[in-house]
């Protein structure tokens, strides 16, 4: 039997006969954990990074690649998938920014809680839990998106923590539903600036995104944990810096099974490279 022969007949096999569900947080305003002390000068650039931190588990090493990599120390808005509360505090305190985090369950691989986060060097405002269509096949967990607005001077941008469901957990109709369902949020508040970054758990659930409107400047990278091309960031309404403005970091240190992928947004009219490489990506 092929790989997605065994896939396919494990999830019927489950979906027959499911395994008890955890506790997942149902609220869209909580739990809520939150701490804005610092407020930075607005500029024309937004250096935002994505990391998915494999349930928390690893935050002192996190820290230290923070703190040792450039593109990480200097980041302006850092999105977090897999945290608990303490793991996002100790990583907010250590870089000096604002964050707001909302777990979207109890995971039943640690029971600890298990969501995503946003850190900020700006204040966040309007920030609220978005929960995501269906629940796994696993353990009737469910996904969600963190959103916020960041006030970087006159201009707010909408930001979107997101870490969607697996292939096993549910198939591809359903993970376009909770695709859709950010982009449906980030429309109905008429947000002209909109980062979205996170966790897809495929490389081409990311096409939905391009149709709406948005700038993958991660499409071409290479794979973000060992086996996939998972981590991405979306830009609407904001352009790339220039045409070298996106990347991945190589050697995470061991802090998890993925890696952290960054892009420079810019609030400014496009530059001419980066506009050239939108058109050739």
């Amino acid at each position: 039997m092929t790989w997605r022969g065994r896939t396919r007949d494990w999830a019927m096999r489950l979906a027959a006969d499911p395994i008890p569900s955890h506790r997942n947080y149902l609220d869209p305003m909580g739990p809520r954990y939150a701490r804005f002390r610092v407020s930075a000068p607005p500029c024309s650039e937004i250096r935002t990074l994505t990391f998915n931190i494999r349930f928390a588990k690893k935050i002192d090493r996190a820290i230290e690649l923070f703190e040792g990599t450039a593109r990480m120390k200097h980041a302006d808005l850092v999105f977090l998938q897999e945290m608990d509360e303490i793991g996002v505090a100790r990583i907010a305190e250590a870089m000096h920014l604002n964050y707001v985090y909302f777990p979207a369950t109890v995971h039943p691989h640690h029971e600890r809680d298990f969501g995503n986060a946003i850190l900020s060097r700006w204040r966040i405002v309007d920030e609220k839990k978005v929960i995501l269509p269906h629940v796994g096949r696993l353990h009737r967990t469910q996904r969600i998106a963190v959103a916020g607005t960041i006030l970087v001077g006159c201009e707010r941008v909408r930001a979107y923590s997101v870490h969607l469901a697996t292939s096993v957990e549910m198939g591809p109709k359903k993970r376009r539903d909770q695709i859709r369902a950010v982009i449906a949020d980030a429309d109905a508040g008429g947000y002209d600036r909109v980062i979205v970054g996170g966790d897809l758990n495929s490389r081409f659930m990311g096409e939905m995104f391009e149709e709406r409107g948005f700038l993958w400047p991660t499409r071409r990278f290479q794979r973000t944990p060992k086996v996939l091309h998972v981590d991405h960031i979306f830009l609407r309404g904001l352009r790339l810096s220039d045409a070298e403005s996106a990347g991945h970091v190589a050697d995470n240190l061991g802090s998890s099974d993925h890696r952290p992928v960054w892009a420079v947004a810019s609030i400014d009219e496009a530059h001419p490279e980066a506009e050239r490489w939108q058109q050739l990506a």
